[in-house]
């Protein structure tokens, strides 16, 4: 939550009841500092810790993560929900466990129609959880043209919206080596506009983008993406690339340039969660990605 938020609530709180004192206000300026202007998450499949999910939830939270994002559709509502509380662990949010093999944009009816019943269930079962967004793969360059491939997607994620507002859940794309909106064989200074102009056409506040900084920096320049997509970046995922190798890396490993991507984030006013999207393990890798996920950002340092 930004600062102002903070403090705009607490007023309205003491409009309510009586006159805000100046220690109150003082208090709220305080209690917003405290929030990271960047909260850490990570996907559920990272935690290789052995156990239970309580097990799962609490090792998280001791590598410094604040938050998890489950995998959807097909989740133990109950048995989330209970670790979660058990623990004080947040589950912000999901990530489509089927998209990638049942695509909105296949060629096929019965194919896409099982993808937007995926998809339904699994905005139901996020809000069951708690979550505010589900991160969506929305299909493949090989299932047609762009042209196609962008209709097919759309039509499917517009049924799917209507269950989206009843949830105030948010389907978030997630911009991969999907062969979609840019040039798979083409090099680094590729255009962000398609990505753009696919999500403008949703015209929805509750279709946006997870951004992930790493995924194209092989294509563009993360820092100038950041910055011409602006609010249409609802929250993020993070991963180390080299050009150099042409290979994922560890976060803070490759040529991905961090700094000039905080400065842009920071200059467009993003405040959110951030999951890491790399090789998990036992709880000292989680230490380590959390750590990598700092030194590259500086998710706590509110200024």
């Amino acid at each position: 939550m930004r600062r102002r938020t903070m403090i705009q609530a607490t007023l309205a709180a003491g409009i309510a009841g009586c006159a805000l004192s100046k220690p109150s206000l003082v208090a709220a300026d305080e209690a917003a500092k405290q929030v990271p202007w960047i909260r850490k998450t990570l996907k559920i499949g990272m935690i290789g810790v052995k156990g239970s999910l309580e097990d799962k939830f609490n090792a998280a939270l001791e590598a410094g993560f604040e938050g998890v994002e489950v995998n959807v559709p097909g989740i133990n509502v109950d048995e989330i929900n209970a670790a979660a509380k058990a623990t004080g662990i947040v589950i912000d949010g999901s990530v489509g466990g089927t998209h990638w093999n049942i695509r909105h944009s296949d060629p096929k009816p019965e194919v896409r129609a099982k993808a937007l019943d995926n998809l339904i269930r699994g905005i139901e079962e996020t809000a069951a959880v708690g979550g505010d967004s589900c991160l969506l793969v929305v299909g493949h360059g090989k299932d047609g043209t762009q042209e196609e491939v962008a209709q097919r997607s759309r039509e499917n994620i517009l049924k799917a919206l209507p269950t989206a507002e009843k949830h105030n859940v948010s389907i978030l794309v997630e911009n991969v080596w999907n062969h979609f909106l840019y040039d798979h064989g083409g090099d680094h200074t590729q255009s962000v506009k398609p990505l753009a102009d696919y999500i403008d056409s949703f015209d929805s506040p509750l279709v946006g983008l997870q951004y992930d900084l790493g995924n194209h920096w092989k294509y563009g320049d993360t820092a100038q993406w950041v910055r011409d997509l602006g609010p249409r970046i609802k929250k993020l995922d993070i991963k180390g690339f080299s050009r150099a190798n042409n290979r994922f890396t560890k976060v803070t490993e490759g040529d991905v340039n961090w700094p000039a991507i905080e400065k842009a984030l920071r200059d467009i006013g993003f405040v959110g969660w951030c999951a890491a999207e790399v090789g998990g393990g036992d709880l000292n890798r989680l230490k380590e990605v959390a750590a990598n996920m700092e030194a590259a950002l500086n998710c706590t340092k509110n200024a």
